[in-house]
């Protein structure tokens, strides 16, 4: 196929002229003129931008927020974009989240509230019980400058108890959306903007072949940091291969969970809450909701940053990747794929096909973030623990840290320093001290090496506090007031 073909709201578009870089916001705005959808940061940060992206699932049609703003055009092929345009009531007028924000004051200068409306719109139709916290987490990548989050999260709590959610257009149409969007898959599509080119394989298959015959292409999965190269940096990424839609598989067998590299952070998310339980409040703060709905574990391990939220975690689990080479596959540790900044054990024609992560119900799992903010920021420091203890005495410990080396990395002095000693605090000071001998990190603008080494041994002692005394509060909570 020749043609990017996609709804926007009620409209089928069809589209020959797309490049690698073409943004979904740039569409809006500037060839449909459909300014409801704003700019704000460009970066995926603020939530100005957000829009909905209904696309086909295993389990049926899914609506999730996402940020326009770093969305690659290509990468809408085969889905339902819906702007806040497209938002009514059942009588035509306003929508029941539109008339909550109204009711409870929840705009001032208006810039943040069709973002904001989206995100709730998107909590309103999935989740229409949803709570305070519930609300704030779906809301994490939404900044409001002037109103103030209170009488947004009370429009929130309004807007879902007023409910009607079967009378939503979205609900009405969706068995109709679902077919409409079948009948655009199935085939390659080719696409160009004069040499700025754009590719979207077909299936997992028909991606090997083209990465064999496209060696030098950018992978594009979410572009939760591609899209940044090309707001950000101005970088030309022709040819792209936009990925995001396959690999989707999920399966728990043999005591191993297995991910495609196409899971998103948000599609893991249950995974994770019911086998690594010890990790759900860690892996609600990688990005904004808008963020776990777009960017893919396959991806965050493939770009190699040391600073990605899911290596350090994973890397403590054990987990081993699939690459995938043609018909070729070889399986790695994890650990091993990254060899220096920016250098991984990737080959010409590889891509990440899949994620391996051993459960370990007897391990005393931990993960953590540190951050200059605590929601929808870039990792300063993240730890990732697993530790076994018999009788007492640890018989294994793997501690893995981002933002403390050139790659996600185990801390192997520390770790030599827990291992066959007594699971007891004087051992865990001794393997606070070995960090020193692990790492020697870097300053740079989110944090100083000074800063970055205490707060690796602090994270250390923390475990240890938090595993000694299960019930020691060891941070505020907003249920104590704060």
């Amino acid at each position: 196929m020749t043609q990017l073909r996609f709804l926007l709201n009620d409209t089928e578009i069809a589209l020959t002229e797309v490049g690698a870089s073409d943004t979904l916001l740039d569409h809006l705005r500037l060839a449909r003129r459909m300014t409801g959808t704003k700019e704000g940061c460009a970066e995926g940060d603020c939530g100005a931008c957000t829009v909905l992206a209904g696309r086909l699932t295993a389990t049926g049609l899914v609506y999730e927020p996402v940020n326009a703003c770093i969305r690659l055009l290509a990468s809408c092929h085969a889905t339902h974009i819906v702007t806040i345009e497209h938002l009514r009531g059942p009588d035509g007028g306003l929508h029941p989240v539109q008339a909550a924000m109204v009711d409870h004051h929840g705009s001032q200068c208006g810039f943040c509230t069709p973002g904001i409306v989206m995100a709730l719109y998107g909590l309103w139709m999935t989740n229409p019980d949803a709570d305070a916290t519930e609300i704030e987490t779906a809301l994490q990548g939404n900044i409001c400058r002037c109103t103030g989050y209170a009488p947004i999260i009370r429009a929130a709590l309004a807007a879902g108890a007023a409910g009607g959610q079967a009378q939503d257009a979205l609900s009405r149409e969706r068995d109709a959306v679902a077919a409409r969007l079948a009948g655009m898959r199935g085939a390659r599509v080719s696409l160009a903007r004069g040499a700025d080119r754009a590719l979207v394989p077909a299936d997992t298959d028909d991606l090997a072949q083209l990465l064999l015959d496209e060696p030098k292409a950018t992978l594009v999965a979410g572009a939760t940091d591609v899209g940044l190269w090309v707001t950000k940096f101005m970088r030309d990424i022709s040819p792209a291969i936009f990925i995001g839609h396959l690999m989707k598989d999920i399966a728990v067998e043999d005591g191993m969970i297995r991910l495609g590299a196409g899971v998103t952070y948000s599609e893991a998310a249950p995974l994770i809450a019911r086998h690594v339980p010890q990790a759900a409040e860690y892996w609600s703060r990688i990005g904004g909701w808008q963020v776990r709905n777009a960017g893919t574990i396959g991806a965050n391990i493939a770009n190699g940053s040391p600073i990605g939220d899911t290596p350090p975690l994973l890397i403590a689990l054990d987990a081993r990747i699939v690459l995938r080479g043609g018909d070729t596959r070889r399986e790695l540790p994890l650990e091993d794929f990254f060899i220096d900044y920016g250098k991984q054990d990737r080959r010409q024609g590889e891509f990440v096909e899949e994620v391996l992560i051993p459960m370990q119900p007897q391990a005393r799992i931990a993960a953590y973030k540190v951050s200059k903010r605590r929601d929808s920021d870039i990792t300063s420091v993240a730890a990732g623990f697993c530790i076994d203890v018999a009788d007492g005495m640890i018989t294994r410990a793997r501690l893995a840290f981002g933002g403390m080396a050139g790659t996600p990395k185990r801390a192997r002095r520390a770790e030599a320093a827990l291992q066959g000693q007594p699971f007891a605090a004087a051992s865990f000071d001794a393997a606070a001290r070995a960090i020193a001998e692990d790492f020697q990190p870097l300053s740079d603008m989110r944090a100083s090496a000074e800063y970055r080494a205490t707060v690796a041994r602090n994270l250390i002692r923390r475990f240890w506090l938090e595993q000694s005394e299960p019930g020691l509060p060891v941070r505020l909570r907003q249920s104590e007031g704060v």
